[in-house]
């Protein structure tokens, strides 16, 4: 016979989904908003097969250790922290979005676009990746928030990883579109992922 989850599980989870749907389908909304949804692909979603293997072993982890370890599960300041990291992850994110506007999409820009300027303005005064930042702080954020030690740390690694060789490679095309413009605006500023230069 299965046990029935507690309160402090039945929460955990519930913030979790709520907190994935509303993710997912806040970016799809919003790029529908800027590019037109002729324009738009359900790749707007940002589910990709790594990213649902990862979330299933987080939600393995969760179920294993909610069952072996339950007293793990009840550190409410850790889920709270979490909860607000998670909180916190989803405004930088987006505000990088509103803020860039038709400039923010979820594919990198191979070919430069007489409209496409460079944004400088909003959050992109204090990070150069700002929905980069805001993305790794949610994800990393949503393990916190549910206890998850060995998640905590795999999402922290993979989504750093991801970014440490995305941001460089994106970079180059921002060079190429914006040259010097686009050089001293790299100098000033941190990328906004943690020791990704």
């Amino acid at each position: 016979m299965m046990e029935v989850l507690t309160p402090t599980a039945c929460t955990q989870l519930s913030e979790m989904f709520l907190a994935v749907i509303f993710f997912h389908s806040s970016e799809y909304l919003l790029a529908i908003a800027f590019h037109g949804r002729p324009n738009v692909t359900l790749g707007s979603l940002l589910i990709s097969q790594n990213y649902l293997i990862a979330m299933i072993f987080s939600l393995v982890e969760y179920l294993i250790e909610v069952r072996v370890f339950p007293q793990l599960k009840e550190h409410w300041w850790i889920s709270y922290f979490g909860l607000a990291t998670v909180v916190l992850g989803e405004i930088i994110r987006k505000l990088a979005v509103i803020t860039a506007g038709t400039a923010f999409t979820h594919m990198i820009r191979t070919r430069h676009d007489e409209r496409h300027e460079l944004v400088t303005h909003g959050i992109y005064r204090y990070m150069r990746h700002p929905g980069y930042s805001g993305f790794f702080i949610w994800s990393v954020g949503t393990q916190i928030m549910l206890c998850n030690p060995v998640s905590t740390i795999g999402f922290a690694l993979v989504v750093w990883r991801f970014f440490y060789e995305r941001i460089p490679y994106e970079e180059r095309y921002l060079r190429r579109f914006f040259g010097f413009q686009y050089d001293a605006y790299a100098r000033r500023l941190p990328s906004g992922v943690p020791f990704v230069r």
